[in-house]
């Protein structure tokens, strides 16, 4: 069995069952869960058909093996949005590749880029999404968690990176907008981050699955953007990820692509080949149909925004929060031990929220998650706002 597994720890998720195991919520009120970020909308009905009329119309469709990099006009698709979104010049022969959603892509991504061999560290932030930190553990390499700053709109404290830690540093995880902060880094940052990248050597992956949900009338800057911007037209060490589960609300179909320096993109196309991680030639027409259209998008921010706007100043009655630059979360801030109240609000409220500790780890003496609940607006507006209710009632009776 691969020793690695062994340091592997629990998904938060298992974390939270363990947490109310022992717990009968109050069968007076309906479950509601604010637990886990799995969009909820109506999945766009031109998509769905999109991917049962390539079943339908093309009866061998489904009788021979879909290349690795998929079909051309997917690959079209990806740069023909990277264009429209952010005004990028991609080749779509060896700069995007098609992936099974963001999730898989960052996996696989960090086992091509690593070398076990040079005592590898892989830098992401704190808290995170925690396929970061198994894929990294799985790669051999070491994880190295850099702590958000509240204070600074929750930016990553870059600056508290030792040299030491830089020099070994083969691989650096960005998330923006970030989960589950909302965050999202500004061209300064990004400046910052390349001219270390230059300087050491390693590669940026930047996870930007949450590009497409956003409150500010500016759309949140990519790193490849900010690359162009920068004058990094080559996007060297950079691959940005994204997916189409929040942007068009098809966590189910699994699809995704990457994009970026075109020698990393050639290596990931050599690992994913022998991965065997092809889309379905199915996936692939409902994808291509997804990336061409933008007013589901603008119909699913809209919905996002006013759900937002009526949760928000709620919550906000009665604990720390703000509306975050982007994403479907709420990061509030919580009196006493977050995983103590997630308890108290699922048994009297049958409310599930996440306690922010189980997304971070301790490092540098303290856990930035602690103190902290992440809620996850992905139900209907009524749903959310019943929810934001009796956290109110929740928080009030425990004064």
């Amino acid at each position: 069995m691969n020793p690695l597994l062994s340091r592997l720890q629990p998904y938060p998720f298992e974390r939270l069952r363990q947490l109310f195991a022992d717990l009968t919520p109050n069968p007076a009120l309906r479950a509601i869960s604010l637990g886990m970020g799995e969009p909820k909308h109506a999945t766009p009905g031109f998509i769905r058909a999109a991917m049962m009329e390539s079943v339908m119309a093309t009866p061998s469709g489904l009788a021979s093996y879909p290349a690795t990099a998929g079909e051309p006009r997917l690959r079209q698709a990806f740069t023909d949005w990277l264009k429209l979104r952010y005004g990028l010049d991609v080749n779509p022969a060896t700069q995007v590749l098609p992936v099974n959603g963001s999730r898989e892509a960052l996996f696989a991504l960090t086992q091509t880029l690593i070398d076990p061999a040079r005592s590898p560290i892989v830098v992401c932030p704190n808290p995170f999404y925690q396929i970061y930190e198994g894929a990294a553990l799985l790669s051999g390499a070491e994880p190295y968690f850099v702590p958000t700053d509240a204070a600074r709109n929750f930016a990553q404290d870059w600056d508290s990176v030792p040299e030491s830690v830089w020099a070994r540093t083969q691989l650096l995880i960005t998330c923006s907008p970030g989960n589950p902060t909302g965050a999202v880094m500004p061209l300064a940052e990004w400046e910052k981050l390349f001219a270390l990248s230059d300087r050491y050597g390693f590669v940026i992956a930047s996870d930007e699955c949450y590009s497409e949900i956003y409150f500010r009338d500016e759309p949140p800057l990519g790193g490849m953007e900010a690359a162009a911007r920068l004058g990094r037209s080559d996007f060297r060490n950079l691959v940005s990820l994204t997916s189409l589960s929040k942007r068009s609300n098809v966590p189910g179909m699994r699809s995704g692509f990457v994009a970026g320096d075109a020698t990393i993109m050639k290596q990931f196309l050599l690992y994913r080949t022998y991965h065997g991680s092809a889309m379905s030639p199915a996936v692939q027409a409902a994808s291509i149909a997804a990336w061409g259209d933008e007013q589901h998008v603008i119909e699913n921010r809209a919905q996002y925004r006013d759900k937002f706007a009526q949760v928000t100043p709620l919550i906000a009655s009665v604990l720390e929060v703000a509306l975050p630059d982007a994403g479907f979360y709420l990061w509030a801030k919580v009196r006493g031990d977050d995983a103590t109240f997630a308890r108290e609000l699922y048994a009297l409220y049958n409310v599930t929220v996440l306690p922010g500790s189980f997304l971070a780890r301790d490092g540098q003496g303290f856990n930035p998650g602690a103190q902290r609940i992440r809620m996850a607006l992905v139900a209907e507006t009524p749903e959310c706002v019943e929810a934001a209710q009796r956290i109110v009632q929740f928080v009030k009776s425990r004064k």
